[in-house]
């Protein structure tokens, strides 16, 4: 009795504190419209329309065209490389903060989020003269056969730098809400670190892990600012598909720089329907947890 009377005072107050005349209800409704249409929907729109504008014949012949494979090769393959990389710094770091407790911890957390705060381009910069060929290191290694700038290592590493707070930051809230209890009771039972990892702690943060992957994959493949400067934008070789079509766009050749951008926005989409899906199964194991 006391249950339902508790439930029902919750959804009068939700009540009372939504209750607004339709003309503001309609209007805010109207404006969140007005914005998801002409900022969302519409520039989405155009990508797919100039794409297809001139015919499947041209829209294929963009994307099968040499330069065109060698950036969406050359952008499949930084994803291979950085995204696993990411999801073993996240999951080390996550468990590192959320299990253990240990000097400069908070310095870590810290420097996680620093690549939302640090721009990317500055991230490019950052690397050219760390590694460029006019830097002590940068020279040596270009000495010994190691070329870092202008080539894959170097759009890898600023890709790398770019995404690696994804997994971390989907995977520290979970974890540190979870506790330590589970992996403490399995230590007790006298499991080693690798099966209190692979049965107690890696089934109840798969689904957040997995989301991160989806988001740091998604930003990797997306990617200009960074891998534009450290790349050197050679054609065919160095170019990956935001840079090539940034240079189709400033050769006026729009159809096939709207080609290439659509398989960039199929990305997206497939990336916003994982993500849904993802969110989930995460809201479910959750509320599971909870009850």
């Amino acid at each position: 009795m006391a249950t339902s009377k508790a439930g029902h005072q919750t959804r009068f107050e939700r009540q009372v504190a939504t209750r607004e005349s339709n003309w503001v209800k309609w209007s805010i409704i109207g404006v969140a419209l007005t914005f998801f249409v002409l900022f969302l929907i519409m520039p989405l729109a155009t990508v797919f329309f100039e794409a297809l504008r001139r015919g499947l014949g041209v829209y294929f012949e963009s994307i099968v065209e040499p330069d065109a494979l060698a950036a969406i090769r050359l952008t499949v393959i930084t994803a291979l490389i950085s995204v696993p990389l990411n999801l073993v710094f996240g999951v080390a770091a996550a468990w590192s903060i959320s299990k253990f407790d240990f000097p400069g911890k908070q310095i870590l957390v810290t420097f996680i989020d620093l690549p939302f705060s640090v721009s990317p381009v500055v991230v490019g910069l950052m690397y050219m003269m760390l590694l460029g060929a006019n830097s002590w290191l940068g020279g040596w290694l270009i000495e010994h056969g190691f070329t870092i700038i202008f080539a894959v290592p170097g759009i890898v590493l600023a890709t790398i730098f770019v995404t690696f707070p994804f997994v971390a930051r989907e995977l520290i809230p979970l974890m540190q809400a979870q506790g330590r209890e589970e992996e403490e009771a399995a230590v007790v039972l006298g499991a080693s670190g690798w099966q209190v990892f692979w049965h107690v702690t890696l089934p109840n943060i798969k689904w957040a892990l997995l989301y991160g992957v989806i988001l740091s994959n998604a930003r990797a493949m997306g990617e200009f600012g960074a891998v534009s400067v450290v790349s050197g934008k050679i054609r065919g070789m160095t170019n990956t598909m935001p840079l090539h079509v940034e240079i189709l766009y400033n050769e006026y050749m729009f159809a096939a720089a709207f080609a290439v951008a659509s398989l960039l926005a199929l990305l997206a989409l497939v990336t916003l329907v994982l993500k849904t899906l993802v969110e989930g199964r995460v809201t479910q194991t959750a509320s599971h947890r909870e009850q």
